[in-house]
């Protein structure tokens, strides 16, 4: 089978790296040069929205899947004239925009916090008198890591925040007061089969996900099964979705969602029976999901700027490297590493550890 993918960044990498048993090949849609994607397939050099470029993919291969979702829908919608494409244009685009993602939480009576769409900073000033601050005014569209977004924690703050962010179209949140952030990811099947992975205690850093630490029978496990359930199949989503939620009060608020792999998924590799990249594969081939039972106790650690050297990262037992052989850059993720251990205790001395190498 071959598979045609809209990015060659590590994700694309990854996803190669768990098809390619299953005797899929795959081919990478990406303007970079550089693409840390092509060593594992052929790399089409062309911008996301070239539609010589788009055709000449959907000729070449079965299916086409996305590893991020700052592909335009447009770009997918394209596709979708010429090939099988998962998940949809219409799921890529209630996911990517986060008022219509909010939108969609609120009527599938999913909790999450007070947001407000900003268009003008007329809006913003308004949208704060309501929700009042603190509060989060992010881009709708784009922003990741800690991008696209600026925290307003007193009047001052307001003054120019819209075009802080560009003058694009926006959305206040309400600042959240929560005791830990956790993430769900979850597989839904072309047949509507829906499997999930352990619930994942999230760090971060400089908004950027820094440790992802699997949980074992986490007591809200199966009221955040129910919430990423309700939108899988409100959107007839066919792949892995990543759900990101907030801890308050003993429930769950709802984050955001990530139409793809996702980086807190990243411990699945050597942490579960069938990794997030292999079941993603699994889903939108119409094969068979595989067990996302947890094996052993896993987390996961990013490496952001550079890479440790790997005979000190290998040198921790039960752990894995994965380097992405991108360019160092500073706040740029360019690779992982996955700790596997028998007992909590045991896993949190090898985070320890490794974390130490960080500060060398």
């Amino acid at each position: 089978m071959k598979v045609g993918v809209i990015g060659g960044g590590q994700l694309g990498r990854m996803l190669a790296l768990a098809g390619t048993p299953l005797g899929m090949q795959f081919t990478f849609l990406d303007p970079a040069v550089d693409a840390c994607a092509a060593v594992v397939g052929e790399h089409l050099l062309a911008d996301y929205d070239s539609p010589t470029h788009l055709e000449q993919l959907a000729q070449s291969v079965d299916l086409v899947t996305f590893e991020f979702e700052s592909v335009p829908a447009e770009t997918v919608a394209f596709l979708e004239q010429f090939v099988p494409v998962y998940p949809s244009a219409h799921a890529l685009r209630i996911a990517r925009d986060r008022w219509f993602e909010k939108s969609m939480f609120k009527e599938l009576g999913i909790p999450s916090t007070e947001f407000a769409d900003v268009l003008s900073q007329a809006d913003l000033e308004s949208a704060v008198a309501q929700i009042g601050l603190p509060a989060v005014l992010k881009t709708r569209t784009l922003g990741y890591d800690g991008k696209g977004q600026k925290v307003l924690r007193e009047p001052a703050d307001v003054l120019d925040a819209f075009a802080y962010l560009g003058n694009v179209p926006c959305i206040l949140e309400g600042f959240v007061a929560f005791t830990g952030e956790v993430s769900l990811v979850a597989v839904r099947a072309r047949d509507g089969q829906v499997s999930c992975y352990p619930l994942v205690h999230n760090t971060h850093n400089d908004g950027i996900l820094h440790l992802s630490i699997a949980s074992h029978n986490h007591p809200l496990q199966t009221l955040a099964e129910d919430y990423a359930s309700r939108v899988l199949n409100q959107l007839e989503y066919v792949g892995v979705l990543a759900f990101e939620f907030f801890e308050v009060d003993g429930g769950l608020k709802a984050n955001e969602i990530a139409p793809r792999v996702h980086n807190s998924g990243h411990w699945t590799i050597e942490g579960a029976q069938c990794s997030q990249f292999e079941n993603h594969l699994r889903a939108v081939a119409g094969l068979p999901l595989g067990s996302t039972e947890a094996v052993g106790h896993s987390a996961m650690l990013n490496f952001i700027g550079s890479v440790p050297p790997a005979e000190q990262v290998l040198a921790i037992a039960d752990c894995h490297l994965h380097d992405y052989h991108k360019a160092a850059k500073v706040g740029r993720k360019v690779g992982h590493a996955t700790l596997r251990s028998e007992d909590a205790k045991q896993l949190q001395q090898k985070i320890a550890e490794l974390e130490a190498l960080l500060k060398n």
